[in-house]
């Protein structure tokens, strides 16, 4: 078994097929996605290949040790999590192929209109060891 890490992106990755971004859907809209979401956490926690999802509040912060006392603290930049990471999902599974079968799943979550939004996932294993380093 393989972990590999499934990242939902509001933006950064190629457009979707349905871009319409969430704060422009219906609540009913949300609710099937959202509902979609849940729906296929629950077939791979069947199959035993979830290991878990989390959705991300925009909200957030950079912190740093800076010596002693208080950490430094700032909103942002944040261009590489908080403007575009959406959620994500890991889950253990066989192989990259099945990996990528999964992933595409995912992708079809419904969104405006009720069509598959067709979203592109950044899907990344795991590191299972330690990188070598050689001379």
């Amino acid at each position: 078994m393989a972990k590999y890490l499934l990242l939902k992106h509001y933006r950064g990755a190629p457009a979707a097929v349905n871009d319409v971004p969430m704060d422009q859907w219906t609540p009913d809209e949300v609710e099937a996605h959202i509902g979609y979401m849940n729906d296929f956490a629950a077939r791979l926690q069947a199959s035993g290949e979830f290991v878990d999802s989390q959705a991300l509040a925009p909200d957030g912060a950079w912190v740093r040790f800076d010596g002693d006392g208080k950490p430094a603290v700032t909103d942002g930049p944040f261009a590489e999590t908080k403007d575009l990471i959406a959620g994500w999902m890991i889950i253990d599974v066989d192989s990259y192929d099945r990996a990528v079968e999964l992933a595409g799943e995912l992708s079809a979550a419904p969104g405006a209109g009720g069509k598959p939004i067709h979203e592109w996932l950044e899907l990344r294993p795991f590191l299972t060891a330690a990188p070598t380093i050689t001379e």
